[in-house]
């Protein structure tokens, strides 16, 4: 038989297998701490108690399995450290999902919506965006994802534009952190840190060695390492197993179909 003629439905029903099965297993394995994921948990950890922080929800509703990980280990961190998060979304699939996760781990911390976080939304022209930002937050955002004034929230009325942010991570998908690089730190000297797909990592490379960007932490292997840097083992660590037998699955199907055809074709 030809495994590289086998009906795809097939390899659908075995990749569907190998996922659920080893969810039914509570496996955490063993994970080592990178120097880049390192490199963003010590940028966050090294802010002090009361300081900004913002968040930039840079993905699409397509990759949040891989988004979620990292985006709420950024966020436990956060709220651990009493650190004030100013969130936003510079996709507009973005928005929704950001406000809800960020509402979801609020509440784990009880954390006050207009005194230890505010959810900006999104604005169009992300480069305007981020340009505008530079000069006053305020203008850009005048209201909040809930159309507030930004003035109804005094704890947040000092942060004018990124003179007063020590830090902002963009938790992304594609290439906006390749813009706030170009953009916020180049032209005004704002430190960006990077959360992303691990697809993306080569991508950003040149900005990490430059200097321009700071990490990252990369996909789910680096949101477990998070997790293990803040001392628990969570979703991530899970997923992280789950994620490996796919690979080991889809790998093993490669090699047995390429094998088969070459038999079959022989013969």
């Amino acid at each position: 038989m030809d495994l590289s003629r086998l009906d795809r439905r097939i390899i659908f029903l075995i990749i569907a297998i190998v996922v659920i099965v080893p969810m039914l297993f509570d496996v955490t394995p063993e994970v080592q701490i990178t120097k880049d994921t390192e490199q963003i948990f010590d940028a966050i950890d090294s802010l002090k108690t009361g300081d900004y922080l913002m968040v930039s929800f840079d993905f699409e509703a397509a990759s949040f399995p891989e988004m979620r990980p990292l985006a709420s280990v950024i966020l436990n961190h956060s709220f651990e450290k009493d650190l004030k998060i100013i969130g936003l979304a510079l996709f507009s699939e973005g928005t929704a999902i950001g406000y809800t996760l960020l509402e979801q781990i609020a509440r784990e911390y009880d954390k006050v919506y207009g005194v230890d976080y505010v959810y900006l939304g999104f604005r169009p022209q992300y480069v305007s965006a981020i340009l505008g930002m530079g000069e006053s937050i305020i203008k850009v955002f005048p209201e909040d994802y809930l159309k507030q004034p930004l003035e109804k929230y005094p704890d947040f009325l000092e942060l004018e534009n990124y003179e007063n942010l020590p830090l902002l991570v963009s938790v992304a998908d594609g290439s906006l952190p390749i813009h706030w690089a170009d953009y916020a730190n180049a032209r005004y000297g704002q430190r960006v840190a990077v959360a992303c797909a691990a697809v993306m990592v080569t991508a950003f490379k040149p900005y990490f060695e430059s200097g321009q960007l700071i990490g990252p932490a990369a996909g789910v292997k680096g949101a477990a390492e998070y997790e293990k840097l803040l001392g628990y083992e969570g979703a991530a660590h899970r997923r992280l197993f789950t994620q490996s037998v796919v690979h080991l699955a889809i790998i093993i199907l490669v090699i047995v179909a390429n094998v088969s055809a070459y038999v079959w074709r022989k013969k």
